[in-house]
């Protein structure tokens, strides 16, 4: 019963976190951030976003700056999920590189 609970919590969660990046990245041309997976812990305080970052190159500068602006975001969330959350979880974000893997290894199967 829990496990439902932060599935949807979690995907609640991916889907705002998308749109809120979704607004900031508008301003900057050429850069786009997707919320690929969100993980929420058990009591429901803490919120592990992996973001995929196009262009690849700049995704250790943009990291860092979402990490800068981590309670700025936070705050946007609450002020969007404030009626369906009780408290409003910490984030945590990572890069999903999973993409960038792929792409490498069909490269390295061209090769072939």
């Amino acid at each position: 019963m829990q496990e439902t609970r932060q599935n949807k919590i979690a995907r609640l969660l991916q889907k705002e976190l998308s749109m809120i990046f979704q607004q900031q990245t508008r301003a900057m041309h050429g850069v786009m951030i997707s919320v690929t997976r969100t993980k929420i812990s058990p009591d429901l305080s803490i919120c592990t976003a992996y973001l995929s970052i196009f262009p690849s190159e700049k995704a250790d500068q943009m990291l860092r700056n979402i990490t800068a602006s981590e309670k700025q975001i936070r705050y946007e969330l609450g002020t969007r999920v404030r009626h369906q959350l009780r408290i409003i979880p910490e984030l945590r974000f990572f890069i999903d590189d999973s993409l960038d893997y792929m792409e490498h290894i069909d490269e390295l199967l061209k090769l072939k």
